[in-house]
């Protein structure tokens, strides 16, 4: 007992406690920051930590991570842009809760979620790390891979109307992980010859494009505020503490969820969001209401993201194994501190690492006051800041945040590109998130997918080791069945009582219209299908194997939709813009692209003060007076003179050498 006593006090010192808050506040800033991950605030300020106490520095840093992953959920409710991975889930219901009024609670909800699931997490990573950690080992290759497809099937399955359109938007998302070398086998693949793209796709390069540019492209296009301007209503703590009692098991069953995926090296919180977000939706009895701003959607979703940080640190500390990034960088810093993780940590007798985890425990406390405060004004500020203003300032957070990853120009322009792509597929009715996820579990899919070929290709026996000889496959391969299966019964079953008649796939059949944009996009996913299949025929056998075996299912998916678009099936809002707002939309993306073009030429300040006051005007509605012109440009100085600063001072990310500055 004294010794548990003497680390909780040497865990709540002064110290570790500011350093504690800090962490917390700057993870959850970067955090909402698309672009500016944990990853890369924790290996900048890695070396910091080299000069403090051990426990300080690493406490510092998992407060930092924490913060981090809760930090997602505000440019994911307040803009429909998850800041990290993890969040994509938290879009679903928490955007449509902020565009009626609700963002101060979809936030406060976030908080107390993120809260729970943290210290879920965190508590069991201290009371069943060693045993825990068994549960990874269990996972081999072919789980891997149908854990993958598990995470396509949720987001899938979760989207609005069309299931068919969401496997596709999954399969283009296949595609887009496949651009560069290939994982195995080392086959240069989908480049259209283009060096730049040897490296790939940048993952947080392609979530920002995929969600700030349609965002951003709908705020030009109409006059009407971005978000309900709403009365000061406070934190709404006792509300969202009403709704989180009544949600209890949910947040519970979500926590689990988080934590046992979490502890899956890989697998991360944006499986677990998703995961933890399709039960909670099976099991509620407001099912319906998932997708339209159900709190227990942002419940289940940041219990589940928040929980996998204590999850990931239990390979991490007991087997080696980091699960994530930032759990990679922390143990690095782990072991310059000279603790030498692995199944002996727990038995060396160095408190060290216990005071770690209490800490963990204090950071994720602390998110709440943290959390709530920087919610409530980050709202007001969202809801009362002029368009002419909120459109270039976050357009130019996607500009230095998929900058800032590798402080590579390529990744800007790749992001306005898949940025313009995902705008236009999603008029088509093929959503951001399925594209997002296919590409987020791509590499883990062909890595799983490739080793069972080659481990059963030397036996013989290549189905039986995808699936007949590895029990654990059996029951993900169920969950895939059933998470196909019941969307349809739902929708089945919805529909008949509504008086209307079904598909064979469960989908309306009241409009009989040709769906015309759903009928080019699928034509264009057949191109791009047989193009696959074209290009995969010149590789390697491994290089080739996953490519043909997508290729095969997007082509199938492809023809199906093209059938169901011409008999009417639109299943998504396909509803055009106003001529008007497709004109500024169309400024913009060519204003944008431009911008990543030039500036590693011109130089980031001066090119980023001229996109931005082509982007103010813009976005400005009405007569521009010559007094609010010169506010908005002051606003605009300060902005990009703040920004820079940060990339350049305190980021110390190497901006590309320019005429002007």
């Amino acid at each position: 007992m004294a010794n548990a006593m003497s680390i909780l006090f040497e865990a709540l010192s002064p110290m570790n406690l500011l350093l504690a808050v800090l962490g917390v506040l700057g993870g959850t800033i970067i955090g909402a920051l698309p672009g500016l991950s944990a990853t890369m605030a924790i290996a900048v300020l890695v070396p910091f930590t080299f000069v403090m106490d051990p426990a300080s520095g690493l406490i510092m840093l998992g407060a930092i991570y924490t913060g981090a992953v809760y930090g997602g959920a505000f440019a994911a409710i307040l803009v429909n842009t998850p800041g990290t991975p993890s969040a994509i889930a938290t879009t679903f219901d928490g955007y449509p809760m902020a565009k009626r009024g609700d963002g101060d609670l979809a936030v406060t909800l976030a908080t107390i979620a993120s809260v729970v699931g943290g210290l879920i997490g965190a508590v069991l990573l201290i009371t069943l790390a060693p045993k825990l950690a068994t549960l990874a080992l269990a996972f081999q290759s072919t789980e891997y891979f149908w854990l993958a497809i598990l995470g396509l099937t949720l987001i899938a399955t979760l989207s609005e109307g069309n299931l068919v359109k969401g496997l596709i938007g999954g399969m283009f998302g296949l595609f887009l992980s496949m651009i560069g070398v290939a994982v195995i086998g080392g086959d240069t693949r989908f480049t259209g010859g283009m060096p730049s793209m040897l490296g790939g796709i940048d993952i947080v390069a392609a979530l920002i494009g995929l969600y700030c540019i349609p965002v951003l492209i709908g705020l030009v296009a109409s006059p009407d505020k971005h978000l309900e301007p709403t009365e000061a209503r406070g934190f709404r703590l006792l509300e969202a503490l009403g709704i989180s009692v009544r949600n209890w098991f949910n947040l519970l069953r979500s926590s689990l969820i988080g934590t046992i995926v979490g502890i899956l090296p890989g697998a991360g919180g944006s499986i677990a969001s998703l995961v933890a977000y399709a039960e909670a939706r099976r099991a509620s009895p407001r099912s319906d209401n998932y997708g339209k701003g159900e709190p227990g959607g942002i419940l289940s979703t940041e219990s589940a993201n928040n929980a996998t940080v204590g999850g990931g640190f239990i390979p991490t500390l007991v087997l080696g194994i980091p699960g994530t990034p930032p759990d990679a960088v922390i143990m690095g810093a782990l072991m310059v501190q000279g603790i030498r993780v692995g199944p002996s940590l727990f038995q060396s007798g160095d408190d060290t690492v216990y005071v770690f985890m209490t800490g963990l425990i204090v950071a994720t406390l602390l998110m709440l006051p943290v959390g709530l405060i920087v919610g409530r004004y980050a709202f007001r500020f969202i809801t009362n800041v002029p368009k002419a203003m909120l459109v270039p300032l976050i357009a130019f957070m996607t500009v230095i945040g998929s900058f800032a990853i590798h402080a590579n120009p390529h990744d800007v322009v790749v992001m306005v590109v898949l940025g313009v792509i995902g705008w236009a597929v999603g008029r088509a009715g093929f959503g951001a998130s399925p594209i997002v996820l296919g590409l987020v579990l791509g590499q883990i899919a062909e890595q799983g997918f490739m080793r069972a070929w080659m481990i059963g290709g030397a036996r013989g026996d290549f189905l039986g080791q995808l699936l007949v000889n590895r029990p654990i496959s059996w029951g993900i391969v169920a969950l895939i069945l059933l998470t196909m299966c019941l969307p349809l019964l739902r929708l089945r079953r919805s529909r008949r009582a509504a008086g209307g008649q079904t598909t064979g796939l469960g989908l309306v059949t009241e409009d009989r219209r040709v769906d015309r944009t759903g009928l080019v996009g699928a034509a264009a996913f057949l191109a791009l299908a047989v193009w696959m299949l074209v290009q995969a025929s010149g590789l390697s056998t491994m290089a080739a194997a996953f490519p043909y075996a997508v290729g095969a299912v997007l082509l199938a998916l492809s023809l199906l939709q093209i059938a169901r678009s011409l008999r009417g099936h639109a299943g998504t809002s396909t509803d055009a813009a106003s001529p008007p707002g497709t004109v500024r939309g169309l400024l913009l993306g060519v204003t944008m692209l431009g911008w990543a073009i030039v500036f590693p030429h011109l130089g980031m300040f001066v090119t980023s003060l001229i996109a931005c006051t082509v982007l103010m005007m813009t976005g400005q509605f009405g007569r521009l007076t010559a007094q609010r012109f010169a506010a908005y440009l002051v606003g605009i100085v300060v902005m990009v003179g703040i920004f820079y600063l940060l990339l350049d001072q305190v980021l110390n990310v190497p901006l590309p050498p320019a005429l002007l500055f």
